[in-house]
């Protein structure tokens, strides 16, 4: 893991922030930023910069990440009305922190974006 990653910091608990959900292959934290009344993350302990350098060994982890995100939805009281998923790849995208993550939107009708 990289030293300077902010997100690998709060996996080994060098940094700690208050958590919406973990366990020992990822954690999930609400946005700092946050773009609607619910918007977490959803971030791997394991460092992959973003989605272009997903490998298929990681398949089973990606699954997780989306499965893990269906029952945050149910935590967040999103899952029944609806909600959005995404990964930012690269600096356009708004992607600030280089590891992979997924961001997990809801609580309002949400729009057309991008």
């Amino acid at each position: 893991m990289p030293d300077d990653c902010l997100f690998c910091r709060m996996a080994s608990g060098a940094l700690d922030v208050p958590k919406v959900y973990e366990d020992e292959r990822l954690f999930v934290i609400r946005d700092i930023n946050p773009r609607a009344p619910i918007h977490d993350l959803v971030i791997p302990r394991k460092h992959i910069p973003t989605a272009e350098d997903v490998s298929a060994e990681d398949g089973p982890l990606l699954a997780y990440m989306l499965q893990t995100a269906t029952r945050v939805a149910e935590i967040e009281h999103v899952a029944e009305r609806g909600y959005r998923l995404a990964f930012n790849v690269r600096g356009d995208s708004g992607m600030t922190i280089w590891h992979l993550h997924l961001h997990l939107v809801g609580g309002r009708k949400l729009g057309p974006e991008g």
